[in-house]
């Protein structure tokens, strides 16, 4: 299985709608199916060294390589193929024309508008891939969320003491645990964007912040 490549650009071309490049690894030049965005990067730079996430699909008649620029878009690939009835190439037309984010926000929004723009894409098709994968990215985005607060807390331990005493008053009050663990990614968004003084962050703002958005929600 090659999951990972790091090698010389040796050619990159397109031939019906599909983007493809010849990296030469120690010697051994392998041909890649590629996204656009990722020629287009290439030919930004001077330098012709090049690194990708691959998907390896391997058939009775053909071995296949899928490059990507980053594991998530290699890993959202790989679940576009696990649906059933979807193959790689209505996976790199979906990454072609979105960009991972764009693509995770409409299958969060069922915009299923957006997503049968795409060729080859009907309407049932568009609905399956919602259902197979909204679960999946809502996931995804909680963790990510968590974990950037965790982060963003390690770094700040004065707020980090203020989230613990604030998660124990809600759930004194009686809010969800699911419910506050949610909240809190978007309190420390709102502090990371805010203008507002670091003195003026405190516990009582906080809280009151965060019950009015319980209350509300």
């Amino acid at each position: 299985m090659i999951s990972w490549i790091k090698g010389e650009l040796v050619s990159s071309w397109q031939a019906n709608n599909k983007f493809y490049i010849l990296v030469n690894c120690q010697g051994l030049g392998y041909e890649i199916q590629t996204l656009e965005s990722v020629i287009l990067d290439i030919n930004k730079i001077t330098k012709k060294e090049i690194i990708l996430w691959l998907k390896h699909i391997k058939k009775e008649d053909s071995d296949m390589l899928f490059g990507f620029k980053t594991k998530d878009q290699r890993d959202f690939f790989i679940q576009i193929l696990n649906i059933k009835g979807i193959g790689s190439q209505i996976g790199m037309s979906l990454l072609n024309k979105f960009s991972l984010n764009q693509l995770i926000n409409a299958i969060s929004n069922n915009d299923k508008k957006s997503i049968s723009t795409v060729q080859g894409i009907g309407q049932k098709m568009t609905e399956r891939i919602i259902l197979e994968l909204k679960s999946k990215v809502i996931t995804k985005q909680i963790e990510k969320e968590n974990l950037n607060r965790n982060n963003f807390l390690e770094e700040n331990k004065d707020l980090d003491s203020i989230f613990k005493d604030i998660d124990l008053t809600l759930q004194s009050l009686n809010y969800p645990k699911k419910e506050i663990k949610n909240l809190f990614p978007k309190l420390i968004n709102n502090i990371k964007n805010s203008s507002s003084e670091k003195k003026s962050i405190s516990f009582e703002n906080l809280l009151k912040e965060a019950m009015n958005y319980l209350d509300h929600k």
